[in-house]
């Protein structure tokens, strides 16, 4: 079970610190909650397209590193316990 716990504590550091770079990197969201209370406009070209692009890849990778940073956490507390 130790080997275990090391491989796992392993993967669980490399997540962090790529989710620490991926989130440094990313470019801020000018709009931010005001977009969300007052509505965007969806109708251009931009807007539709936008997980095409750079910035919208990251964006999802950082909420995919942060739902693998979550599940590793919950499995290093189960570990753990152990």
């Amino acid at each position: 079970m130790t080997v275990v716990k090391y491989i796992v504590s392993a993967i669980y550091i490399i997540i962090c610190i790529a989710l620490i770079i991926i989130a440094t990197i990313q470019t801020k969201d000018a709009n931010g909650g005001s977009e969300a209370i007052m509505g965007s406009s969806t109708s251009n070209f931009y807007e539709k397209n936008k997980g095409r692009t750079k910035e919208g890849k990251m964006k999802r990778s950082t909420v995919t590193l942060g739902i693998i940073f979550i599940v590793m956490t919950i499995v290093l507390g189960i570990i753990n316990v152990m």
